[in-house]
């Protein structure tokens, strides 16, 4: 077999073989391959695309090129849950505690933030003392325990997507629909959960900008799902102005903390409802949506899930008493009132900018040797449909620069869209794809 050959024949619209496909995937893995050829067949593929089959099979190859999780030993149906990513989002923080409370494992593998902010393991270390480097013995004694861990992903998990999309990266191939649902899925398969909830964003700061973008990635990634095995569920929920109020890493951990005590934004805690629902249908713990959704809802007014976030932290090393005290964590050293000009309604919030702004006050990184600054971000007052007044507040900026923070004054004005009136009303939960 000759990688040229599988070049020419994708390059004139045929169908890779599931041995061509794991020949490719070993043989690029161990360095046998140049980049050079597999740059030719990224680009073939780019523009030839692939069948359900063939990213199914480009999934489960790059899935066994590494070591797959044997979470056997944890006892129940394991369900994870994958964003896409997009501005302000703290879900896990929430989701993760609301659903552990019920008796759903939740042993979940994440990463660090690179972009707009931090990654959840760069948020849970807010917390002083807590760590994600735990061994894989008391990562599942965790679960089976309290129903609840968190871990560093390793480098063994997934190693060609690993470095197939660095290569993507660099050669104008990542926005392909099959290899973006095989990039993700076979890192969530390679984590070992037996069922996965996934989260679409869709919208200006989202990956996915249209609605039908964002179904195709859905379907495709269900359908890799079911293939392989695991029941998998897609939520397709908003992301043309960011998750709540809070876009950083203290300034998210603080808004998780305040949802789980019944008093943080209705989006955010909507969003992780209607995810938690479908995990817990996955993990048949509800009969249905309604059940699920009465059953989250209570772990919140009961006080459980806020318990259950206090157990983990605890579990995992950290000082759990920032819960009940928020003002032990570290602050930014300017806090600074961003106020309107105008008067009218916003109608638009330019989320992908709000997050770049954020990151270039620290709380992101533009490359991954970039460090964070955990107290940096922004705290909007106001979201869309609001009405505002001349004077009215609409966002803080934390920051520990204060030129940096002037900048952002100025650019967060640029991406508040007011207008005289305000129609365009945008569900959160655009679709959800079985």
């Amino acid at each position: 077999m000759r990688m040229y050959d599988l070049i020419l024949k994708k390059r004139n619209g045929g169908e890779l073989t599931t041995d061509e496909i794991n020949y490719f995937i070993e043989n690029y893995t161990n360095g046998t391959i140049p980049d050079y050829q597999v740059s030719a067949l990224m680009m073939a593929i780019y523009f030839q695309k692939m069948s359900s089959r063939e990213t199914a099979e480009l999934t489960l190859a790059m899935v066994n090129s590494g070591d797959v999780l044997d979470l056997s030993p944890i006892d129940g149906i394991k369900v994870d849950k994958h964003s896409t990513g997009g501005v302000g989002d703290s879900t896990t923080l929430v989701l993760a505690p609301m659903v552990a409370s019920l008796g759903v494992p939740v042993a979940k593998m994440s990463g660090r933030g690179l972009g707009h902010t931090g990654g959840t393991i760069d948020k849970l270390e807010s917390f002083k003392g807590f760590s994600t480097e735990i061994s894989k013995e008391k990562f599942i004694r965790n679960v089976n325990t309290i129903k609840l861990a968190v871990a560093s992903q390793t480098g063994i998990l997934a190693p060609a997507d690993k470095k197939l999309y660095a290569l993507r990266d660099v050669t104008a191939t990542v926005d392909n629909i099959s290899l973006i649902a095989s990039s993700i899925m076979s890192k969530k398969i390679a984590a070992g959960a037996d069922c996965i909830v996934l989260d679409v964003k869709v919208g200006d700061g989202a990956f996915m900008k249209s609605l039908e973008s964002a179904r195709l990635l859905a379907k495709e990634m269900v359908s890799i799902g079911h293939k392989v095995g695991r029941r998998t569920i897609a939520v397709i929920s908003d992301m043309d102005q960011p998750l709540g109020f809070a876009v950083g890493n203290i300034v998210e951990v603080k808004e998780a903390i305040d949802t789980l005590n019944n008093r943080g934004p209705k989006d955010l805690l909507e969003l992780c409802v209607t995810l938690g629902s479908n995990m817990l249908l996955l993990a048949q713990k509800a009969s249905s949506m309604k059940e699920a959704r009465q059953k989250l809802m209570d772990t919140i007014t009961s006080g459980s899930a806020l318990n259950k976030l206090k157990e983990f932290i605890e579990a995992q090393g950290g000082d759990s008493s920032y819960i009940d005290d928020m003002d032990k964590f570290p602050k930014a050293k300017y806090i600074i009132p961003v106020t309107c000009f105008e008067e009218g309604y916003i109608s638009k919030i330019n989320a992908q900018n709000i997050g770049l702004i954020a990151m270039e006050l620290g709380a992101g990184r533009a490359t991954k040797e970039s460090s964070i600054d955990l107290t940096a971000g922004i705290v909007l007052h106001k979201k869309r449909g609001d009405k505002v007044s001349k004077g009215d507040i609409i966002a803080y900026i934390h920051a520990n620069d204060q030129d940096k923070a002037s900048k952002a004054k100025n650019d967060i004005l640029k991406n508040f869209i007011i207008t005289s009136s305000f129609t365009n009303n945008i569900p959160l939960i655009q679709d959800i794809i079985e």
